[in-house]
């Protein structure tokens, strides 16, 4: 499975690792992506997704509902 947010579609970057002697060799900065489980009341279901932990904060701020049908609309979110 992809490390790829399902809500803001955030996936991994890529950056240079520094050392003490400013040395730089390539690296990757994954996505926190957590499992997470949700009630939608409109169609009287649960689902799981994984979401990165700045989504989950879009998801309490504005509302499992309308963050899943945005998301469902820009296609990141399947039915």
């Amino acid at each position: 499975m992809s490390r790829v947010c399902e809500i803001t579609g955030k996936k991994a970057i890529v950056g240079n690792k520094v050392s003490h002697s400013n040395a730089k060799t390539k690296r990757k900065f994954n996505v926190n992506l957590q499992t997470k489980k949700f009630y939608l009341a409109e169609e009287d279901k649960w689902i799981t997704i994984r979401i990165s932990t700045s989504a989950l904060k879009t998801i309490n701020k504005n509302g499992v509902a309308a963050v899943v049908k945005k998301a469902r609309l820009e296609g990141f979110l399947k039915k």
